[in-house]
């Protein structure tokens, strides 16, 4: 499976999210099941962003996600989140 987390973030916030993925990425690489990871930003509009993170299972990355080391290096980069549905099975 895999999850999509849309971000708005523009100049100097677009510049602070950019320097946190880095660190939440490596605390999801440690949690089990976390298989890879990448942030871009739109081509059409360069204030969209995207964190794309692909999982062996919907449970491993909803324990992740409850993990306190995620929870906390993730605070700059969940700040910048759309609110809107972003978990994919693949079929």
């Amino acid at each position: 499976m895999f999850a999509v987390t849309r971000l708005r973030a523009a100049g100097e916030d677009g510049e602070a999210l950019s320097a946190a993925v880095p660190a939440l990425l490596a605390a999801l690489g440690a949690r089990p099941g976390f298989m890879d990871g990448e942030l871009g930003r739109s081509a059409d509009d360069p204030s969209l962003w995207a964190l794309v993170t692909r999982w062996d299972g919907v449970g491993s990355y909803r324990r992740a996600l409850s993990a306190a080391e995620v929870k906390i290096t993730g605070a700059p980069v969940w700040v910048f989140a759309l609110d809107e549905p972003g978990v994919y099975v693949t079929e």
